[in-house]
């Protein structure tokens, strides 16, 4: 009986080598197979990309939405009552709650920054559009002061006296653009004849600083009825041919970012 369990034990370890090898020759066989690694690599390929997507992925279209309702709340405040409007008003403004703003947005400084990169980018645009959309270079000129001053232009000039990195290269990239556009606008006008030549770059931006700037606070709500009609009046007076004397020397925007 012993050796009859003896010889049953031997077989049964015969029997699973066997069947390990048989599995092993199974395994390495189908590894040999044509299109088996392919597979293998198409597999791990795959997962991988969707490893990658899920790293890259886009924000959700209702996050890029409320990002946007911030900057445009906050735009719109500073307007009306100064960059240090408290943070709470503009979540409240955009309709978001006070985690999604500072989700976005860790500070005051940040918020300012992605406001005056948006004001500028939009009156940049508005430059090229007036381009495009008129012949005469005057035509041109008067388009973009009125276009600038529905993009509130003169509210970017509180905002940088503040707590507010003027010199970030993505503000000086945009800053450099808009300069160069309004700089085009004023060339051309002159070049034709349509512009008075004792004026430069500088005093069409100061100009639509002071006359777009808004008067914080609620008493004097209302006043902006009145910005296109003053406008007028100025582009009026740059028009050739000069009907005065202008007092002091150009404005230039070497003088205009001078301390």
């Amino acid at each position: 009986m012993g050796s009859d369990r003896l010889h049953r034990g031997k077989g049964g370890k015969v029997a699973v080598k066997s069947v390990a090898k048989a599995v092993a020759q199974a395994v390495a066989g189908s590894a040999t197979q044509p299109g088996s690694g392919d597979a293998a690599q198409a597999v791990a390929g795959r997962g991988a990309a969707s490893a990658g997507s899920c790293r890259v992925a886009r924000p959700r279209a209702d996050a890029l939405r409320n990002r946007e309702r911030i900057i445009s709340a906050a735009r719109e405040l500073f307007v009306e009552f100064g960059p240090d409007v408290p943070l709470d008003d503009v979540a409240r403004r955009a309709g978001v709650g006070n985690a999604t703003l500072y989700r976005n947005f860790p500070d005051r400084a940040a918020l300012t920054h992605e406001v005056v990169l948006a004001v500028t980018s939009r009156t940049t645009l508005r430059a090229e559009e007036a381009v495009a959309a008129e012949s005469d270079p005057f035509a041109a000129l008067s388009r973009f002061v009125h276009a600038a001053a529905d993009e509130r232009i003169g509210a970017l000039c509180p905002m940088i006296s503040g707590v507010f990195d003027k010199d970030h290269p993505d503000l000086l990239a945009e800053r450099d653009r808009l300069e160069e556009a309004v700089a085009g606008l004023v060339s051309r006008a002159q070049s034709a004849g349509r512009l008075r030549t004792d004026i430069a770059v500088g005093d069409v931006l100061v100009a639509l600083s002071q006359l777009t700037r808004p008067l914080p606070g609620i008493a004097c709500q209302g006043i902006d009825r009145f910005t296109h009609r003053h406008l007028q009046l100025f582009l009026d007076g740059l028009e050739a041919p000069a009907r005065s004397e202008l007092p002091g020397s150009a404005a230039t925007l070497e003088d205009l970012r001078r301390p």
